[in-house]
């Protein structure tokens, strides 16, 4: 069975292009691959290197990616920073990776752009730990979007690399990996593109959301004066709402209010009243989920003891390999 690694960012809740994007591609990923599913709190500090509540943070991820379907019995979920192998494969991965190959990576001169202020050595060593937590595990298929694809060809780099240096086929490659080619793309609230946590709060609705913030965020939604001619094609933030209606509504819900809207009869009202309301009906199960398990410190504190262990017995192995072929021995 061919392994899977996947990081998940370790700030941040889950909203619902999370929810149907990625996260229901690990649900049925989980059922056919060996998977690791990581949350990256290491990965975190290199923007954030003071965080405020590191562990808040990651207990909070913890709980809703349980809440959204990934199994501890079907996948290896684990805390990145629980697996100290990941930092021992980074520290000799990083004596074979050169400043100009870092130094030229697209994502590290963003940052540098956008936080002057604080370039430190583990941003621009980021793909060298993104290496580590595939090559750790001999991934070969790694769910990432476009702007990591160039890390994980550097991932490649590195691993072929070892095998080059130290003559060996040790490390397999690992490739851009989707289950699924439709993803569900989640238009966000605020009229301008996808749903996410960088477009601020109000763009998102998150799994954990109460009720009341639900409706809140959707009435407040982007929209326009309404359409002047009948058929008239829709606007952005109008088409991105009817694209959110097309996900979390019935077919009958979403052809009701397309008419209205052909018909220039539809009140926006109405329309963001409806939307809401079966939102909060398509998250309550996740939302139910969520405050059981928050709830249940046994059974999270059991799910991350046993990824943990997971994690390390795979990463155990791949280390005192590793170290073999380089050459360190016990006296």
């Amino acid at each position: 069975m061919e392994t899977v690694v996947s990081g998940i960012r370790s700030t941040g809740k889950l909203h619902l292009g999370n929810y149907y994007g990625a996260v229901q591609n690990f649900v049925k990923m989980q059922h056919e691959y060996n998977c690791y599913f990581f949350i990256a709190d290491y990965h975190s500090l290199t923007t954030h290197p003071t965080p405020d509540d590191l562990h808040g943070n990651v207990k909070q991820v913890l709980i809703e990616y349980l809440a959204a379907g990934i199994d501890p019995e079907k996948a290896t979920i684990y805390v990145q920073s629980d697996v100290p192998q990941i930092a021992e494969l980074y520290l000799f991965l990083n004596m074979n990776a050169y400043m100009g190959e870092l130094e030229r990576s697209t994502s590290f001169k963003d940052k540098v752009r956008s936080q002057p202020d604080n370039v430190n050595a583990g941003l621009l060593t980021y793909p060298v730990l993104m290496a580590a937590d595939i090559l750790i595990h001999k991934a070969t298929k790694v769910p990432v979007g476009k702007d990591q694809e160039q890390h994980l060809e550097m991932a490649r780099t590195f691993g072929n690399r070892f095998n080059r240096l130290y003559n060996t086929e040790y490390f397999p490659e690992s490739f851009a990996f989707s289950f699924s080619d439709k993803l569900v793309k989640v238009p966000g609230l605020d009229g301008k593109g996808k749903m996410g946590k960088s477009e601020g709060e109000a763009n998102a609705v998150y799994l954990s959301d109460s009720v009341e913030v639900i409706r809140k965020k959707v009435m407040r939604a982007v929209s326009d004066s309404g359409p002047t001619e009948e058929n008239q094609p829709k606007p952005e933030p109008i088409q991105n709402l009817f694209d959110l209606m097309k996900i979390v509504s019935s077919t009958d819900t979403y052809t009701h209010f397309d008419e209205l809207y052909n018909k220039c009869q539809i009140r926006y009202g109405d329309f963001k009243k409806q939307l809401a309301e079966d939102m909060i009906i398509a998250t309550e199960p996740v939302r139910e989920k969520i405050n059981a398990i928050a709830a249940d410190t046994e059974y999270l504190s059991k799910v991350a003891k046993i990824g943990a262990e997971k994690a390390r017995e795979s990463a155990s192995k791949t280390i005192r390999e590793v170290r073999e072929i380089i050459g360190f021995r016990s006296f």
